[in-house]
């Protein structure tokens, strides 16, 4: 029940985010634009998991690396399971934004 869990959420395999990044991944925040403006990872892009769908057409390339991230894990596990049912494949889930920074 776990392991299902892990994987629903997008917290199977440990993930090195740092060598990620080093790569060129895009660190995708789906929190609100009032939450981002609160606090952000540098360089981050911000679109809300609500309109997420909507706005796929701003990340381009289906196979870079994607780190999503919101305040606690819940909307960047939906946010990974969107872009991964669109095609997308590399996507990760960062998790918290701010605990997601202190791991970059």
């Amino acid at each position: 029940m776990l392991e299902s869990l892990k994987r629903m959420l997008g917290l199977g395999a440990k993930v090195d985010f740092k060598e990620l990044v080093r790569q060129g991944a895009v660190i995708l925040d789906v929190r609100s634009k009032s939450e981002f403006a609160g606090g952000h990872i540098n360089g981050a892009m911000n679109i809300s998991v609500d309109t997420l769908g909507s706005n796929l057409n701003k990340l381009k390339n289906k196979d870079k690396p994607i780190i999503t991230c919101c305040a606690s894990g819940m909307r960047s596990a939906s946010a990974r399971r969107i872009l991964k049912a669109n095609g997308y494949t590399q996507v990760y889930n960062g998790g918290g934004w701010s605990n997601l920074k202190h791991r970059i």
